[in-house]
């Protein structure tokens, strides 16, 4: 049989590989995957909020249940955040991707074939190992290929599906058929062509040995930002707990003050989450202090207007004082981590950033499972929001006075 001379081979070999490395999708293209992946896995966990009321009528299970259901999720995104966040360094980002996008096909799978209260834990907790997963790859993938527009897409792409997962899950609620099953097989799909995508996507690092170690969470507080810390843990805490609260109960706050549809009830989240994204993109090259500022003050105006619309039973004001919560927590949180990471040196991000996610996901779940709880024992769910909005007040004020008082001694 006949053989190609060596350089014949080789030439070949190199034509072969040149076409296939030519099917690799371009960076741009890349970075527009990567933010639309983290938009499916915020919309997938915002997806049930819209259905919390139709499971707990179908299974009987009282709002105490339904925060539970809701507030795992934030446990299990941040046992996988201090367990995987640094995964993708050693083995690469797009191993790391693909795996994450496989557990949350399985958490949708259990979503659409979910029985009971017993599925649905299950399916959170799913949900949650896998986004904590990919939160970090993600995040890190898109610094790796552009380092201004991937912080600012990893700021702004989690509020777009923290938005469009609750308000694509009512909208199908309202107008379609199988409302417990449509819009978990819909997120499989979209999660299935962005599998492919990742596929066709060039790898972004090399990777390194140190795997299993990286697996070990590393959480220290450096002498430099104990001070800081503390100035923006009251904040931060506050408006993720907020954030817990209106993706918990908010659509069932406004179907009690006003019976209307399901869709009004998705709009919740919506308008929340839409504020919030455009706070961090307008105030994106804002001093640190300034963006405190404006989130403090946006989080008390927005709380004061929510306290006495609820109790005024108005649906517009408690919708302007949802924009403005959405407005404190976009504040509150970019300046929270302008304030802190500048003050980081480089081998102590990974761990300041994880103490300070540990704040945020304590924030977002504990205060919404005790607002659970007095939703049935003391008084139900306006009076509870009520006391809530009180509580936010309160941090926030706390905050704002930390932040005086490190202005008197450090430069803004």
């Amino acid at each position: 049989m006949a053989t190609l001379p060596d350089a014949a081979c080789g030439s070949r070999g190199g034509r072969l590989m040149s076409i296939a490395g030519q099917r690799r999708i371009s960076p741009d293209v890349a970075l527009f995957l990567l933010a639309s992946i983290l938009v499916s896995f915020v919309a997938s966990s915002t997806a049930p909020t819209p259905l919390y009321e139709i499971y707990q009528a179908r299974w009987h299970f009282s709002p105490i249940t339904t925060t539970m259901v809701f507030a795992v999720y934030a446990l299990a995104v941040l046992a996988s955040l201090l367990t995987f966040g640094k995964l993708s360094d050693h083995v690469g980002r797009r191993p790391v991707l693909l795996v994450a996008i496989a557990v949350q096909m399985i958490s949708l799978v259990i979503f659409i074939f979910a029985n009971g209260v017993s599925a649905l834990l299950a399916a959170r907790v799913v949900q949650g190992l896998a986004a904590g997963a990919a939160t970090g790859a993600v995040g890190a993938a898109m610094l790796d290929i552009n380092r201004y527009r991937g912080t600012l897409t990893n700021s702004i792409a989690p509020g777009i599906g923290y938005g469009t997962g609750a308000l694509l899950s009512a909208l199908l609620i309202q107008y379609l058929p199988a409302p417990t099953r449509l819009v978990y097989a819909v997120l499989l799909g979209i999660l299935l062509v962005q599998g492919v995508g990742v596929v066709l996507m060039r790898e972004t690092v090399t990777p390194m040995k140190g795997a299993l170690q990286s697996l070990r969470p590393e959480i220290a507080l450096p002498r430099a930002v104990r001070g800081p810390l503390l100035v923006v843990a009251p904040v931060l805490f506050a408006v993720w707990a907020l954030a817990g609260f209106f993706g918990a109960l908010g659509p069932a706050l406004v179907r009690a003050l006003m019976a209307t549809s399901i869709v009004v009830g998705g709009l919740v989240v919506f308008v929340f989450a839409v504020f919030q994204s455009a706070t961090i993109l307008l105030l994106r090259n804002a001093a640190a202090r300034t963006v405190m500022l404006i989130g403090i003050a946006a989080l008390i105006l927005g709380m004061i207007i929510t306290l006495i619309s609820v109790t005024a039973e108005s649906i517009p004001g408690f919708f302007v004082g949802l924009a403005l919560g959405g407005v404190g927590f976009g504040g509150g949180f970019q300046g929270s981590l302008k304030t802190v990471m500048p003050l980081v040196e480089a081998h102590e991000r990974a761990s300041v950033l994880s103490l300070l996610y540990i704040v945020c996901y304590v924030g977002f779940g504990l205060p919404t499972v005790i607002a659970g709880f007095l939703v049935v024992y003391a008084g139900g769910l306006p009076r509870t929001a009520n006391e809530y909005s009180v509580a936010v007040i309160l941090l926030a004020v706390v905050a704002l006075l930390g932040l005086r008082r490190a202005g008197r001694t450090s430069p803004g």
